[in-house]
């Protein structure tokens, strides 16, 4: 069984063990991006195949991983990972994740693939929170960004490698689709045999040895002081970038397709262009910058805020054709990296004691999956004739990110989990 980290070590190396367990915890990311995004690049074909609506293409993307099942897991495993432990909700949860996308990939029926995209959604939406409170936890104070933007880079590589298989299975029509989930199947399986020797959170397993407030008073205490201002920080940035991310990734192919800018082929390789666009920022611009200093914390949300509102700005003052989608994808995708949910994930890490930490990103992130499957719902029918109406929503809600984070953004840099646990007041 691997070893849990030693808390006291909180300096600046990353050591192998570290990167191993960080990789592990991460493809909890992997897996939830891969299955967004593989049903989105099949969306258009499991509508001709089943015979679904527009409004049951937007049921679909809104009771799935992308939204409200996904919020209904992170509400649920984000708790348990507190009460129960990291170990015991990312040990099982991949199994039923494994469920739900063989329900996917065999559906013959519209309520067979209904209901395998909710287990899957509420598959991931209990493994993400748990996991990435797991990396958060046992990384080093000055290379706590540096794990966590490996989880990042999981989160656009599972896009990627499903989106080129659906490239290249595009000629075989559903059956191709159909594969594509079978491969998120088998990485399922095999990470969770992997997961098997990992041990439980050190820092977990002290805080629980050491808390003193009751379960209940725990939860209360979310809700009231810095806790509270932490709640609203993150769940306000993340929600309002969500709402433009989760649209990219689900319906950017099936918007390219419904609007004539392009094929299904085209449509599935310039979003796959806009994650590999998002791994190489992440690697190289938020994992080298983020732990170095408070204030190129706040340059990279700047500059990463104002690209992703300008990309979507384009679609209100050009055509909707390849060249302004892919100007669209370029400005997004580096500048979701950089201002996006990686940021919002070291946050989610850093501002919150260890016993509220699963509850909190748990809170966060289902409230934004829900406005996101409230959101998804509507989507093919408000692009159906145009895309200005969506453009500029988006835009607007890109703004909303970028303004409060940028305003309200706390400085934790460099500090250990238990150094800003004291000087925020908020130990549990």
């Amino acid at each position: 069984m691997t070893a849990p980290q030693d808390v006291r070590e909180d300096d600046h190396t990353i050591s192998r063990q570290q990167w191993k367990i960080s990789v592990l915890a991460a493809m909890a990311s992997y897996l939830d991006a891969g299955s967004i995004v593989a049903l989105g690049a099949g969306m258009s074909l499991f509508q001709q195949e089943l015979g679904l609506t527009s409004t049951g293409v937007g049921i679909l993307a809104a009771i799935g991983p992308n939204a409200i099942g996904c919020a209904i897991g992170a509400f649920i495993g984000g708790r348990l990972g507190d009460k129960l432990g990291r170990k015991r909700i990312y040990k099982w949860d991949l199994m039923v994740y494994a469920l739900g996308i063989l329900l996917v990939a065999g559906s013959f029926n519209a309520p067979m693939l209904f209901i395998g995209t909710f287990i899957v959604g509420v598959a991931v939406g209990a493994d993400v929170p748990t996991s990435l409170a797991l990396v958060g936890e046992l990384a080093p104070a000055k290379g706590r960004g540096r794990l966590i933007g490996l989880t990042q880079v999981a989160w656009n590589l599972g896009p990627v490698v499903v989106l080129v298989l659906a490239l290249v299975l595009t000629p075989m029509g559903i059956t191709g689709t159909r594969i594509v989930f079978l491969s998120l199947f088998v990485v399922a399986v095999v990470t969770w045999a992997l997961r098997q020797g990992i041990a439980e959170s050190a820092r977990w397993k002290t805080a629980v040895a050491t808390s003193k407030p009751s379960p209940a008073a725990q939860v209360k205490a979310l809700f009231s002081g810095q806790n509270l201002r932490a709640l609203v920080w993150t769940g306000t940035i993340y929600t309002f970038w969500g709402l433009a991310a989760g649209t990219a990734g689900i319906f950017t192919p099936y918007i390219v397709t419904t609007l004539d800018a392009g094929t299904q082929a085209a449509g599935v390789a310039l979003s796959c262009a806009g994650f590999v666009i998002g791994i190489l920022a992440t690697v190289f611009i938020f994992m080298r910058l983020n732990d170095q200093s408070y204030q190129r914390r706040r340059a990279m949300w700047a500059i990463g805020s104002l690209m992703q509102i300008v990309a979507y700005g384009l679609f209100l003052v050009l055509p909707f054709t390849v060249p302004t989608v892919i100007a669209n994808i370029v400005l997004f995708g580096a500048g979701a990296a950089i201002a996006g949910e990686p940021t919002y994930k070291v946050f989610s890490q850093e501002l919150f004691p260890t016993m509220l930490r699963g509850t909190a990103q748990g809170f966060t992130f289902g409230v934004a999956r829900v406005l996101l499957g409230i959101w998804s719902f509507f989507v093919p029918m408000l692009a159906s004739a145009s895309i200005g109406p969506v453009a500029a929503l988006l835009s607007a809600f890109l703004l909303v990110s970028g303004v409060v984070g940028f305003f309200f953004m706390p400085d934790t840099v460099g500090k250990s989990l238990e150094d800003i646990e004291r000087e925020r007041g908020v130990a549990a």
